[in-house]
């Protein structure tokens, strides 16, 4: 994808877009908003909002923003299905990572929502089209989606929305949090959360997004010290080492076809039958795309969802 336009062609562009933005309500009202980046001025309630990070499209969904850009999710060729129904057709603007500038320009964007690994050149070449939200949120905690939930919906004028969002986030975690009290002995809660790549299991850190909300909900997630700090999973086990990820529960991901074949592939061997929760059947297959790429309110509700799924197969 091309991410460095020449400068002429895309700022000629950018003005003509932000002249045009320019023509909206003039008396809209104005407010700060703190950044990775400093203090951003918005005014009103942005009406086309292009979102280069899945944990940006998310929350501007679940607050009812127009969303009119969004990059692919991790291991497809369009957003994540889970949130497909409600982005609808949604203009492509990139990859993580990986943004197409010109894509972007052509959304006509009047504000754009970044992840905090956007760097320095990249806001100021962005900030040329329309307003950067670079999110200063902590990556790796347990409330990192609540901070982000709130950063953009002041960002998009629906503070009110976003903090509806959450709070039905948290009844829900509530709910499937009396679920696993009910069904799951209190010494048979641990967890690993796993996904499976064609060259082997990558096991996830403790504090990716849908290992705290099984954290959240009862669980006693461990990555087994195979994770370093800072890092989203471990490199991957051989088969021989499979046993380094072996919990009484085991949440499995995959992202595309390769990884189920190899998943598949794996599940017929002797060290996969050895695993505890294999011969419980507790190895709970999960959406990758959801469960190791997504976050926001939007994708805890899918998440717990299937957690809710996979204990009901445990009731009497």
């Amino acid at each position: 994808m091309s991410q460095h336009p020449p400068m002429k062609r895309l700022l000629t562009a950018a003005i003509a877009i932000l002249g045009a933005l320019a023509l909206g309500p003039a008396n809209a009202e104005s407010r700060s908003v703190d950044t990775a980046y400093g203090a951003v001025t918005i005014d009103g309630q942005p009406q086309r909002v292009v979102t280069l990070y899945e944990g940006a499209l998310d929350p501007a969904l679940a607050v009812g923003a127009n969303a009119v850009g969004a990059v692919i999710t991790r291991g497809g060729n369009d957003v994540a299905e889970y949130i497909k129904p409600r982005a609808g057709d949604i203009a492509i603007v990139g990859a993580p990572a990986e943004t197409n500038i010109e894509a972007v320009i052509a959304a006509r964007p009047d504000i754009i929502l970044a992840p905090a690994q956007t760097n320095q050149q990249q806001y100021q070449l962005l900030s040329r089209i329309a307003p950067v939200m670079v999110s200063n949120v902590p990556m790796f905690q347990a409330d990192s989606w609540e901070q982000e939930t709130r950063l953009f919906g002041r960002a998009l004028g629906r503070e009110e929305a976003a903090e509806t969002a959450i709070e039905d986030v948290k009844a829900r975690i509530a709910e499937v949090a009396a679920l696993v009290e009910r069904t799951v002995p209190e010494d048979q809660r641990d967890a690993t959360l796993v996904r499976w790549m064609p060259q082997g299991p990558l096991v996830m850190a403790e504090g990716l997004f849908s290992a705290t909300l099984l954290q959240a909900v009862g669980f006693e997630v461990t990555d087994n010290g195979l994770v370093s700090d800072g890092r989203p999973h471990s490199q991957p086990l051989s088969l021989e080492n499979l046993a380094r990820m072996d919990q009484n529960w085991v949440f499995l991901a995959t992202l595309n076809a390769d990884g189920k074949q190899a998943l598949e592939a794996a599940r017929q061997t002797p060290a996969f039958s050895r695993l505890k929760a294999s011969g419980q059947n507790q190895v709970v297959a999960v959406n990758g795309q959801l469960w190791s790429s997504a976050s926001g309110p939007l994708a805890a509700k899918a998440i717990l969802d299937d957690i809710e799924a996979a204990l009901a197969k445990l009731a009497p």
